[in-house]
């Protein structure tokens, strides 16, 4: 029996799916290393091509630096890796959706596709609480994908902010 005239559902990922999977999953990690040095758990992984050019976790505390976003720490890096501040061929894969200030980076950057693992209905600026790449206005408008790792990535950070109260 040929897979594609199977009548069962396909369970086997695509290879994209995979691909994007093991982008997200360096992003995971990240999130760990933030929560390993008392950091909102997010982490954010740059991908130009096939490579991981840009890793990063949150370190506003450590640093003292509200700017200090996974996203935008991994931004930075990546245009230094490129040599311009141009990521139009970069896709960003982050554990929470970015902030409204790390949603505009993706777009003055020109990234080409984010993925995020879950929303955030508070602060989320990729369709969480807003959609600033819906600006009609905009020039670039990244894609938007959403939901890989979503489970695994938002109770690591529930878990964080449980054990912050305690």
């Amino acid at each position: 029996m040929n897979i594609s005239t199977c009548p069962f559902p396909k369970i086997f990922p695509s290879q994209l799916e995979k691909d994007d999977l093991f982008f997200m999953q360096h992003a995971y990690n990240e999130a760990i290393n933030a929560w390993n040095t008392d950091e909102v758990p997010v982490g954010a992984v740059i991908r130009f091509e096939d490579q991981i050019i840009a890793t990063a976790h949150n370190q506003t505390r450590s640093q003292k630096d509200p700017t200090a976003h996974a996203e935008m720490i991994a931004i930075t890096i990546a245009a230094k890796h490129i040599g311009d501040w141009r990521l139009n061929e970069c896709q960003l894969y982050v554990t929470k959706e970015p902030c409204p200030m790390c949603a505009g980076a993706t777009i003055m950057s020109r990234m080409r596709i984010v993925h995020y693992s879950f929303n955030d209905p508070k602060m989320g600026g990729l369709g969480g609480a807003t959609s600033l790449h819906d600006l009609e206005m905009s020039n670039h408008k990244p894609t938007i994908t959403k939901g890989i790792m979503e489970e695994e990535s938002k109770i690591l950070v529930q878990a964080f902010f449980q054990s912050q109260r305690k």
